[in-house]
């Protein structure tokens, strides 16, 4: 199956599934699709996981997911899609847990859009000695067209005090690949990402979200998810 055709089939399957609402005006659902979005829309995007190379055309040309000129569906790659909501800052996960292991991969890239495509620089998540689990991710829009995505980083400031994480690079927190769950350890190494958006939308309205980010950077979204989930299942636990 190539990997059009499993992002053909991992869309369907997600309208099928979610509700949308009825402020949403965007019914363009495939992440390689063109379109402009006002605020409150749902926006479609997806993540490529793959070796750095395979991002590049030629060895030297960076090219979108969604150029079949990079022949990622005849190469070791995944692909995961998402729907957040056009300006709400959103914690997207990838459970890592069970049928997917980021350091067969090694990077990942974040796109969108086929004639105005847009992706992101690689991003390091993982190989068999180190994986990065926090990520911080900007969409930004010119009149409702996707510009770009970039990764946003913290110079490693979330890595202070935690003797079980390294800086890597000075711009990235990992955790040790052998202490995660599934490979050794007892970690929970499920990747997290904080969502944002910046610029503004087809009306011209400005999108605030990274503002809000960036005044809540000491804070971790991943590590509130973390703890209130763990809070969740121990209640849980209690009842039964």
């Amino acid at each position: 199956m190539s990997m059009m055709e499993m992002m053909l089939i991992l869309v369907m399957v997600m309208t099928m599934m979610m509700h949308v609402d009825a402020s949403d005006t965007n019914r363009a659902f495939q992440p390689c699709s063109d379109t402009k979005i006002q605020r409150s829309d749902g926006f479609t995007f997806g993540i490529a996981f793959a070796s750095r190379s395979s991002f590049f055309y030629n060895s030297s040309q960076q090219l979108s997911p969604c150029d079949r000129r990079l022949g990622l569906s005849s190469s070791s790659s995944q692909l995961a899609v998402f729907r957040p909501k056009v300006d709400e800052i959103s914690l997207l996960t990838i459970n890592t847990t069970s049928n997917f292991f980021p350091e067969n991969y090694g990077y990942m890239v974040a796109f969108a859009g086929r004639k105005y495509a847009a992706r992101s620089p690689p991003a390091f998540v993982a190989n068999s000695t180190y994986m990065v689990t926090s990520f911080t991710l900007v969409l930004e829009f010119q009149k409702g067209r996707l510009q770009n995505l970039y990764w946003k980083r913290d110079g490693c400031a979330s890595c202070s005090g935690k003797s079980n994480f390294v800086c890597l690079n000075k711009q990235d927190c990992a955790i040790g690949t052998n202490s995660c769950k599934g490979r050794g350890g007892s970690a929970d190494c499920s990747l997290g990402i904080q969502l944002a958006f910046s610029g503004t939308d087809k009306h011209e309205a400005v999108l605030n979200s990274w503002y809000e980010v960036k005044n809540l950077r000491q804070y971790s979204l991943y590590g509130l998810y973390s703890n209130l989930r763990d809070s969740l299942t121990s209640q849980f636990n209690n009842f039964f």
